[in-house]
């Protein structure tokens, strides 16, 4: 029975070993993965600023699979989504209604296991760049998922604007709570007279009311007609090509969304078919480029192929309130026996504007008010002191 009892022991004991070894083993395995890159580096990126005095230009990433070997993954499809940074209630961004949502999604096949695209960055905080890899050839590799992280720091000129205007309102509410205070003398306890303190408490009072009144009518009008956060909502001028275009052979058809909404996906699709056989092109290069059409920036730009129907889709927003224009540019692959002379298709469309929502107008009040108070404070106190001294 002792011998039974050891030999039990023995065999669970090496039994929990193995499954021990084979976890430890299969987590150093080397698995797949993907790589991002930049020209630029990641520090020195910077958010969109709308009123920048110099050119801006998207960022430029280039994401590779890779295998276990460190080998390119080849004939692959990418899936990528890029999500922009959470909400942040009291430090809000330029552009709030664009926090926690999606920016781009787009699929796209990589012969050589390596997608390049532009994208401009509307606000800070930490971009999540999900990415999907599987292979066009069914298990040629496992299909994988990897999230890459891209943080984004505010431009500095934002903090020496708010910096400049805290103290601008700090020194306002100094200056009155000096001239105030200097006219009146506080009973011994008191920080200030108390027709001082009324007439504090009435104009911050007033100064509450009128504030949220206008906001409040700035959200039930929102809620009939959508306000555009810079400007007014533009009609989308004519595209510079047609959206539909027969040349050399080749049909092409861009087709989409003719309008949009900051905080909303819009969706466009491109179709490429042979003019004679009606056959799904797919040995072309399809160069996407989206730009702002009242300022000429670039806000998305990427060189792709076809997928195996000869056709390329793609969801993407448009952050800023103004016209756009998309644009595809088909030009044949070097190696192609289809030679051509590249060709454009385009459509433009309109993007409405959201002003921001309640809470962060109410935030920013908030601040306001208070720093204009914490210096009408200050003056009455030196003001005190220095009738005290006197």
């Amino acid at each position: 029975m002792k011998a039974t009892k050891r030999s039990m022991l023995i065999g669970a004991i090496c039994l929990v070993s193995l499954l021990v070894y084979g976890v430890i083993g299969f987590s150093q395995v080397p698995q797949s993965t993907v790589k991002l890159t930049t020209d630029r580096s990641i520090e020195t990126i910077r958010p969109f600023e709308a009123e920048a005095s110099t050119e801006q230009l998207p960022t430029r990433l280039t994401v590779q699979a890779f295998d276990a070997t460190g080998q390119p993954l080849k004939n692959a499809n990418f899936h990528l989504q890029l999500l922009a940074p959470p909400q942040t209630p009291w430090f809000t961004t330029d552009f709030p209604i664009v926090e926690g949502t999606t920016l781009l999604d787009f699929k796209t096949p990589a012969s050589i296991g390596e997608v390049k695209f532009q994208q401009m960055f509307p606000i800070r905080g930490t971009y999540q760049l999900q990415v999907s890899v599987t292979p066009q050839v069914a298990n040629a590799f496992a299909p994988f998922q990897q999230t890459l992280p891209i943080s984004v720091s505010e431009n500095s000129v934002k903090y020496q604007n708010f910096a400049v205007l805290a103290i601008f309102l700090l020194l306002v509410g100094l200056a009155g709570g000096w001239v105030i205070g200097g006219r009146l003398q506080a009973q011994p306890g008191e920080i200030a007279p108390q027709p001082v303190r009324l007439l504090l408490s009435g104009v911050i009072v007033v100064a509450i009311a009128a504030l949220l009144y206008v906001n409040i009518n700035a959200e039930m009008a929102q809620s009939h007609h959508t306000m555009a956060m810079s400007h007014p909502t533009e009609v989308a001028p004519a595209a510079t090509d047609p959206s539909q275009r027969q040349s050399q052979g080749l049909n092409v058809q861009l087709s989409g969304d003719r309008s949009a909404l900051v905080g909303k996906l819009a969706s466009f699709q491109l179709r490429l078919t042979d003019a004679k056989t009606q056959q799904p092109v797919t040995d072309v290069v399809t160069r996407i480029k989206a730009t702002q059409l009242e300022n000429g920036w670039i806000t998305f730009a990427h060189d792709g192929t076809p997928d195996a129907t000869g056709q390329l889709r793609w969801q993407m927003q448009f952050f800023d309130g103004a016209p756009h224009q998309v644009e595809v540019e088909v030009t044949p692959q070097p190696n192609s026996a289809r030679q051509f002379q590249p060709f454009q298709v385009a459509q433009t469309l309109e993007v409405e504007g959201v002003a921001p929502p309640l809470h962060v107008r109410l935030i920013m009040l908030v601040y306001m008010t208070g720093i204009v108070a914490i210096g009408l404070l200050l003056g009455l106190r030196f003001q005190r002191k220095r009738s005290y001294q006197h």
